[in-house]
């Protein structure tokens, strides 16, 4: 699997404080291996954004993301629950 990082996700990917992008590349490797492990808790979104999903890095930090193809995800926000709106 592929993952794609919109500009959106960088920019505020750059703005996380050291220790959440320490266990971001943690989750994210947990991700690419499984994408429905349990400790990512990853869910579908509900709403206006039906069209995406969301894990999780700690208690407050998640990651947007979408299934573009069997083999490729692009990963659209990453924050607290701010990213959501």
């Amino acid at each position: 699997m592929t993952i794609d990082y919109s500009p959106r996700f960088k920019r505020l990917y750059k703005k996380l404080p050291f220790t959440i992008k320490e266990m971001a590349e943690i989750r994210e490797r947990i991700f690419l291996k499984d994408p429905f492990d349990s400790r990512l808790k990853t869910h579908k979104l509900s709403g206006d954004m039906k069209n995406y999903w969301a894990f999780s890095i700690d208690h407050k930090y998640r990651i947007i993301f979408s299934f573009v193809s069997n083999r490729l995800v692009r990963f659209h926000a990453v924050g607290d629950h701010s990213i959501y709106n």
